[in-house]
């Protein structure tokens, strides 16, 4: 069902914007011309609260931008009139009575209403029998008059516009139509284009961090926008790291006060969501935790995510749930909302090394120990096609270690297997090129595909 913006809704984003950035002659404009009244305040309560105690000053400022009965404004001015003349503040009373509109057309429309107030503004006493009908008094026509405006107002949080115009860009982020970390031109609805650089590989070290002999790293992370490098280590320590001088970021709040990220055991695997808000870790003891990065934040836990290590993890293209793998030869998907395990696929006879969605959000490509890749179905979690990719008669036992989507060409994928041969297959598991041998007896682990190569195949 497709959702309709009603215009009037529009323009009422508009007139807030006006009124928070103190522009009153052009929301007057806006609001004659279009016929569309704001009519909200800060506060329904301070707003009815002015009105129970008399604050008549804050009042009329507060009804300059609001569009309300004329019979509600009469009723008001009119009781405003009468304390006035309570007071004695007789020139007030009278600039009120006989220069605003709302009083205006009360001697207009009841002229009897009106002349009745003239009367008491002309005597040199203030009766409250004759200013209140019986069974009435001034503490009661305070109550009733704020009770009949409040029916007419409304509270809306601040600057609604630009929060809808920030929550349209990063669902625009989360669906891949806008990268992370670039700017974008709201107006003409397009992101800043930047001058491509040609890619070059690595010539010399920036960097080295320096950790403990039992805190060394089991993993890190750059985030997609280029703002974090996190680290997780054996003892179980998350650390977010300057990669400019390779020191803790103390601009972190929690990590000036050395309240740092941790989990329970050592931290094996980790992973950013698209927008780069969220960090999801995994760690040996089968247990999953989800950050704020921006405040060091736990999230969501997930005590018994897996019964042995996790393996690798990663979270779903809206951010909403996270595919992890496990030595317990299961791949899982877990609910953030939820923080329950929804869905689990089962067939590896070996470790899961790794597990991820294909970019078509509706199939998991899985590597393992076992030697194989497969495909599964996330609606069923069926087994729709395993791939041996190591070559020879003895290929079967062949670990893979990782699995790696090509950004510009999703049919294919890269495999690093305990071999010294890196290939890339497709989707019905044919290997489509086969890379130049690695030197040596090593095996490749994992691999970097190329993002700015046109045919998406350079590894």
């Amino acid at each position: 069902m497709a959702l309709e913006i009603e215009s009037a809704d529009v323009i009422r984003l508009v007139l807030q914007y006006f009124k928070e950035n103190n522009l009153p002659r052009t929301f007057s404009t806006l609001q004659e011309e279009t016929g569309i009244t704001l009519n909200t305040v800060d506060s329904i309560e301070s707003f009815t609260s002015d009105i129970n105690n008399g604050h008549w000053d804050t009042v009329l400022i507060a009804i300059q931008s609001l569009k309300l009965p004329d019979n509600k404004l009469i009723d008001l001015y009119e009781h405003i009139v009468l304390e006035l003349i309570e007071l004695r503040e007789l020139s007030a009373a009278r600039s009120l009575l006989r220069q605003t509109d709302p009083m205006i057309m009360l001697k207009q429309l009841q002229p009897d209403r009106y002349i009745h107030l003239e009367t008491l503004l002309a005597r040199s006493y203030f009766d409250p029998r004759e200013a209140y009908p019986e069974g009435s008094s001034k503490e009661r026509r305070r109550a009733a008059i704020a009770q009949a405006l409040a029916g007419e107002v409304s509270v809306v949080p601040p600057a609604r516009m630009l929060a809808l115009l920030g929550q349209a860009l990063k669902w625009q982020q989360h669906q891949g139509q806008l990268p992370p970390g670039t700017s974008i031109d709201v107006f003409r609805g397009k992101a800043a284009v930047k001058d491509e650089e040609e890619e070059k590989y690595p010539t010399q070290l920036s960097r080295t961090i320096k950790f403990g002999g039992k805190s060394h790293p089991e993993c890190c992370k750059y985030s997609p926008d280029g703002q974090y490098l996190v680290t997780g280590t054996l003892d179980g320590f998350i650390e977010v790291w300057n990669f400019t001088t390779g020191k803790i970021r103390k601009d972190l709040r929690y990590q000036a006060q050395e309240q740092f990220m941790l989990m329970d055991d050592a931290v094996s695997c980790m992973n950013f969501s698209r927008d780069s808000e969220m960090l999801a870790t995994g760690s040996q003891d089968g247990r999953i935790k989800v950050w704020k990065i921006q405040a060091g934040q736990c999230l969501r836990r997930f005590e018994k995510a897996h019964t042995a290590g996790v393996t690798c993890i990663t979270f779903s293209r809206d951010g909403s749930q996270l595919l992890s793998a496990s030595f317990d030869q299961t791949i899982r998907i877990h609910g953030l909302k939820s923080g329950k395990t929804l869905k689990e696929f089962r067939g590896h006879s070996s470790f899961v090394n790794e597990a991820q969605f294909t970019a078509d959000g509706h199939t998991i490509i899985s590597a393992s120990s076992d030697g194989t890749v497969k495909v599964w179905s996330l609606k069923s979690t069926e087994n729709m096609n395993t791939f041996k990719p190591a070559l020879g008669s003895s290929a079967s036992e062949i670990t893979v270690n990782s699995i790696h989507l090509l950004p510009r060409n999703t049919e294919q994928f890269v495999v690093c297997n305990r071999t010294n041969t890196v290939s890339i297959m497709n989707m019905q598991g044919r290997s489509s090129s086969l890379s130049a041998p690695v030197r040596g007896r090593a095996e490749t682990l994992c691999a970097a595909p190329c993002p700015l190569e046109e045919s998406g195949s350079t590894v």
